[in-house]
């Protein structure tokens, strides 16, 4: 073997052997190609590169392991590469519309580091470097489910990596038509003809991290200060509360240069008993954070960051001058990251005619704060109703109109900054907070202050949001129709007051009333199966009550929503604590309705 080549004295073996060490990736079958080399095994070389696999109407089946005779990742890619090509020559553009399926059984040869799985990863990505939507199962299944998913789906093909009942050093790839069934001829000859014209493997072939690489290249748009992050000395602990967000918001931090975070050792992989915490829901605040805390503490962090066990919500608590920690509430996170995008979004698009075509919206019971920065900055505000279904597809809805969807939240700490993934993303909100929060630092403040300036620019906006627990529909049906006739049962007619301050609108999502409207109507859906109803007062307070679709839950959200300048936020908490105090006696009566309070 001469500078790593093949020179057996038979040049048909040799030319295979050389092709193979060049296309191959993969170090394991690498190393065992050259070990057989280099000790002259000349038989053995023949046995794996004598003849390539013979694709036919059942596919592939062979022993696993080094070689064109065998299955190991080379021969996947070359195999799928051609059968991706035969597919473009038959459905065109539609392949690309419709896509395919691919599933895996549990056969492994870790000799040659194959297995079903990684054989399927790299068929997914051999198909989705040419642009093509593959549906792969996350785990093993039963081949039967891959011809049902074509056919339930309305896809072009699939394919199932299994050998069957085989045994157990072998595999197989075995291929599905538009029509569910296996292919017959002449597809499997065109297919074989496709696979010699694709033995090189594509750029994109060998990468099964693709979907992940893509991710955190798109989230890169929302780095805007990668030199501040990478001098950055600002220690932050993060948490993934025994989810599956420990691997992606690190990556996500290396995506922006910033500074790993201190895992939460405890916590960081999975586990569905969720040992170290009653709730695994960061929004429960500092009981969650108890070994957060514990962690930043010995490594003197300032800055806690913490994802619910899916990763779609975040939490943020940051150490104060006096030691204690604050925990912030999703309307004050939602306020940080609001200003923050709008922030490095106008210094990226300085001409200010653009703004009118920038969009941030909020659920209906969240913090109205980006609707008072949207009326000084220019940008448009929407709400919608609760949850990011609603957000996600108004979304949509203006990015199909040429609109920029900046930003949107709801104050259950759900934030979905920009608008490539069209829900609540806590990678990358947390990696946005990362440089958030060492731009702050760079310039000597925390993100307590600036949310302070915030509210100072732009107006104080005070919350307090809580619920009682009621398990009797009757109750809660009784309870909100006497809002909706209050002093009089006849005639529908809404409080006009409450602890002294005037109710000014009223709005039912369950009837469909709105009085801010010239005919009454509401702009939101209504929903006659559950309650809600939003009373706005004359001094800026807002209160929602609404029911939970999934618990035995009546909800309230209330917030003062301060004019600029007024900075009496003693005054201002005192104000909404007593109008809450009325709220819950003259509209919820808990003692009359035998109401549950939120348990402490």
């Amino acid at each position: 073997m001469e500078n790593g080549l093949s020179s057996t004295g038979d040049s048909k073996l040799d030319q295979a052997i050389n092709q193979w060490l060049q296309f191959d990736k993969n170090p394991q079958t690498v190393a065992l190609v050259q070990g057989l080399v280099k000790d002259g095994a000349v038989g053995e070389l023949r046995r794996c590169f004598g003849s390539r696999m013979e694709f036919g109407t059942a596919g592939l089946r062979a022993a696993m392991g080094p070689g064109i005779s065998c299955m190991n990742d080379l021969t996947i890619i070359q195999t799928t590469q051609g059968f991706c090509k035969y597919l473009e020559h038959c459905f065109g553009e539609g392949l690309k519309e419709r896509g395919v399926v691919v599933g895996f059984d549990a056969r492994a040869h870790p000799p040659s580091g194959g297995s079903s799985k990684r054989f399927a990863s790299l068929a997914a990505a051999v198909f989705i470097g040419r642009g093509v939507p593959v549906h792969l199962f996350c785990d093993i299944t039963p081949t039967p489910f891959v011809p049902f998913t074509v056919s339930h789906l309305g896809l072009c093909a699939g394919v199932m990596v299994t050998a069957s009942h085989n045994p157990k050093q072998d595999n197989g790839y075995k291929v599905y038509w538009e029509n569910g069934a296996q292919i017959v001829p002449p597809h499997d000859k065109g297919i074989s003809v496709a696979i010699e014209a694709n033995l090189e493997p594509w750029p994109e072939s060998w990468d099964i991290t693709c979907l992940s690489h893509k991710y955190y290249r798109t989230i890169q748009q929302h780095c805007h200060h990668r030199d501040i992050n990478k001098s950055s000395e600002v220690k932050i602990v993060h948490t993934s509360v025994h989810g599956v967000g420990h691997a992606f918001v690190q990556s996500a931090f290396k995506a922006f240069d910033l500074r790993p975070p201190y895992a939460v050792e405890e916590q960081k992989d999975p586990d569905p008993e969720f040992p170290t915490v009653k709730y695994p829901n960061p929004e429960e605040g500092e009981g969650v954070l108890t070994l957060s805390f514990a962690l930043a503490e010995r490594e003197g962090a300032t800055v806690v960051l913490a994802n619910d066990p899916d990763a779609d919500r975040l939490a943020v608590a940051e150490k104060q001058e006096g030691g204690q920690w604050r925990v912030f509430s999703g309307n004050e996170l939602g306020a940080l990251l609001g200003w923050w995008v709008y922030k490095c979004w106008k210094q990226t698009n300085p001409d200010q005619s653009t703004v009118k075509s920038v969009y941030m919206l909020s659920s209906t019971v969240s913090s109205k704060i980006l609707r008072a920065i949207a009326l000084k900055e220019g940008f448009h505000f929407e709400e919608t109703l609760t949850g990011f279904k609603w957000m996600g597809n108004r979304a949509r809805e203006l990015l199909d109109q040429n609109k920029i969807v900046l930003f949107a939240f709801e104050e259950a700490i759900g934030y979905m900054c920009g608008s490539a993934v069209l829900d609540k993303d806590g990678v990358s909100a947390a990696a946005i907070a990362g440089e958030m929060t060492s731009y702050l630092a760079a310039k000597n403040t925390t993100l307590s202050q600036q949310l302070t300036a915030i509210y100072e620019e732009y107006g104080y906006h005070i919350t307090k949001n809580s619920y009682f627990i009621c398990h009797d529909q009757e109750v809660i049906r009784a309870m909100f129709d006497r809002l909706r006739h209050y002093g009089n049962q006849e005639d529908v007619s809404y409080p006009r007051q409450c602890g002294g301050v005037a109710i000014t609108a009223v709005r039912d999502l369950t009837t469909g009333y709105d009085s801010n409207q010239a005919d009454n109507k509401a702009v939101l859906p209504s929903s006659p199966s559950s309650q809600m109803i939003t009373f706005s007062f004359s001094n800026g307070g807002v209160a929602t009550m609404r029911t939970s679709g999934t618990e035995p839950k009546i909800k309230y959200y209330t917030e003062l929503c301060a004019a600029p300048g007024n900075s009496d936020v003693k005054g201002l908490q005192k104000e909404l604590d007593d109008l809450v105090n009325a709220i819950v006696e003259d509209f919820f009566q808990p003692q009359k309705n035998n109401l549950l309070s939120k348990p402490e």
